[in-house]
């Protein structure tokens, strides 16, 4: 076989390696758009969820109006940080910024739900079991949405850092993505103090 033949080869053989390579890497990196997009369905689900629940409870909680404004301006500063992220999906400060503000909505969100059970008509209310309900089935839905999206991050992330992708996939435009942070407050970060 002479040496054009060899050279030959080679060039076609790195050219088909490139090519599947490519292809496993736009296969990931789908996987991770589509993720995103589960949580962004979610997402939405909860900040238009956020005002029927607030409209509903504002007739039993007249006198909890700064707790109902609280959850009102959580949602809106989540739902502004979700838009941001949404514009450019590998910013880390956008990704950092949605986390810290749904960390808020979730906090407030809870203490909305604590006001709530001191008022009976309203846990009694059909609209507020429903739409309680229905925020519960979201955020398990969210939950499950962060957690397939952090696992199609860590299969482009896994293809991106494994030879011999390494040595192609910056070339080709590929990074690697960002995994979503478990929401936690400070005080959910402290280990719990045990008196005996």
């Amino acid at each position: 076989m002479s040496v054009i033949w060899i050279i030959v080869l080679f060039i076609l053989a790195l050219m088909v390696l490139v090519i599947v390579i490519y292809n496993r890497l736009v296969a990931t990196n789908n996987q991770v758009s589509n993720a995103f997009a589960q949580i962004d369905v979610q997402l939405k689900r909860r900040y238009d969820l956020v005002p029927n629940l607030v409209e509903t409870a504002r007739v039993y909680m007249a006198h909890e109006k700064t707790t109902l404004e609280a959850v009102v301006e959580a949602r809106n500063k989540a739902q502004s940080a979700h838009q941001a992220l949404t514009q450019h999906p590998k910013d880390n400060q956008a990704m950092s910024s949605l986390m810290n503000a749904e960390g808020v909505l979730s906090q407030t969100l809870g203490r909305f739900f604590a006001l709530s059970e001191a008022y009976p008509d309203l846990k009694a209310n059909q609209n507020m079991l429903q739409l309680s309900e229905e925020l519960i089935t979201t955020e398990n839905k969210l939950a499950f949405a962060r957690q397939a999206y952090n696992d199609a991050v860590m299969a482009l992330n896994t293809s991106i850092q494994s030879f011999p992708a390494v040595l192609f996939a910056r070339s080709l435009g590929f990074t690697q993505a960002n995994l979503l942070q478990p929401i936690e407050t400070a005080l959910e970060r402290q280990a719990p103090i045990v008196k005996l």
